[in-house]
């Protein structure tokens, strides 16, 4: 095969060959007629004596074949584009009008979104709505237009039919990376204001990488986190569930303690719900929707047994649902989701959302450390003493390594996916 230097050089030649055939075929081509005939060929007097002879004076032997445009034939022309236009336009406003009158366009709040439909509640009534085709994702650095917990204005028209005409803007964003176009992400949350992050003491185990990770999504939004440990009735001890959650508790965050078979820190938890919109994030099976049918019975939520094979958990919760709380507030039931939080996050940026190895990266003799593997390394040396927990630098060292060195390398991985 041919290399590309010679394919190049191959359609260069290729250029130029063309371009003589070009010169050639206007070499070989007729000349114009011209409209007039030259005045010196004629005889001195200019005609032959022949009344017909001034037709070839005065240059009347045009080509019949030969377009000549009248005077105004242009702007006659011109005229009549104008009203095709016109006509156009009218029986396309006429087309519009034929349609149901719509009637004025409602705030209300994206509770659910599937297959390009979304419900959005309005007071004490819900509308299922299709979403204006205007609307566009691009240029945002998202896949979705519309999300769970987004504003909007929509409109219904007298069929019963509705549309989300405008979303009105987020106060904040709670996205994962998209499954397909990794350098874009896609919004799962919009306008919510803390996040309930719940994991398990037993089936599934406690899992403080991904416990990290949420943390620092919710950081990087802007959302108020608390961290709940569930099941701990299946704790021997729940000095042990505390001892777990030590790290939090000294960089100031909010816990809890919970277990929806026996009701112990519900109570706790409706306040902490109460008047505020709650993203519930977790993995599966860690009892999500058990908390929230203790919390309020009538929701009545689909709950599922952890496998006895795997302790892990299996989905109940197949989308995201915001849901209406009787105490006041809203809370967003999301599946379980495991690649979250870190999209986009560079590695040189990671160490500023664990404070305790930030507080140590000043003593590191060495210029540009990762503060994973570094012999010598002064925030290496740290773990185990000066409130820099093991498990904490272990998630620190897993995240550090599934993030992407540079945007280059991110640009990289978007073209090989595109190529499969």
């Amino acid at each position: 095969m041919p290399s590309r230097t010679e394919k190049q050089w191959q359609h260069h030649e290729t250029n130029k060959a063309m371009r003589k055939v070009r010169k050639q075929i206007k070499r070989n081509r007729k000349a114009k007629r011209t409209r007039t005939k030259d005045w010196r060929s004629l005889s001195p007097l200019g005609v032959s004596g022949n009344l017909g002879d001034l037709d070839d004076v005065f240059g009347y032997d045009c080509a019949e074949s030969e377009p000549v445009m009248p005077r105004g034939e242009r702007e006659r022309r011109q005229a009549l584009v104008q009203s095709a236009l016109a006509s156009l336009r009218e029986e396309k406003d006429e087309a519009h009008t034929s349609e149901p009158p719509r009637l004025a366009g409602v705030q209300g709040t994206v509770t659910q979104v599937s297959s390009g439909l979304c419900r959005v509640q309005v007071d004490d009534q819900e509308l299922v709505c299709g979403i204006r085709g205007s609307l566009s994702a691009e240029d945002t650095g998202y896949t979705n237009v519309i999300a769970v917990g987004d504003e909007v204005i929509a409109s219904e028209d007298s069929a019963g039919r509705g549309i989300v005409e405008t979303v009105l803007p987020r106060r904040s964003v709670l996205a994962r990376p998209d499954v397909f176009y990794g350098h874009l992400q896609q919004v799962i949350v919009a306008n919510a204001d803390q996040v309930l992050v719940v994991a398990s003491w037993r089936d599934p185990p406690l899992w403080p990488e991904l416990l990290d990770r949420y943390l620092i999504a919710a950081e990087r939004c802007g959302l108020a986190p608390i961290v709940c440990i569930n099941k701990t009735d299946l704790a021997e001890d729940i000095s042990a569930c505390q001892e777990a959650l030590r790290p939090y508790l000294n960089l100031g965050h909010r816990t809890l303690f919970t277990s929806a078979l026996t009701g112990n820190g519900v109570d706790r938890l409706r306040e902490m719900l109460h008047g505020q919109t709650t993203v519930l994030a977790g993995m599966s099976g860690v009892g999500k929707s058990s908390l929230l049918n203790a919390v309020q019975p009538g929701l009545q939520l689909r709950t599922a047994q952890v496998s006895d094979y795997s302790h892990s958990g299996r989905h109940t919760t197949a989308q995201v649902n915001l849901l209406r709380l009787e105490i006041g507030g809203y809370v967003v039931d999301t599946p379980g989701i495991r690649e979250f939080g870190v999209a986009g996050l560079r590695r040189r940026d990671l160490i500023d959302f664990y404070p305790e190895l930030a507080a140590m990266e000043g003593q590191c003799r060495f210029k540009d450390c990762s503060h994973t593997q570094v012999r010598g390394c002064a925030v290496r040396a740290a773990v185990g003493q000066d409130g820099v927990f093991e498990t904490r630098y272990r998630s620190y060292q897993q995240i550090y390594e599934s993030l992407l060195e540079s945007q280059a390398q991110e640009r990289a991985q978007a073209q090989e996916r595109a190529w499969r």
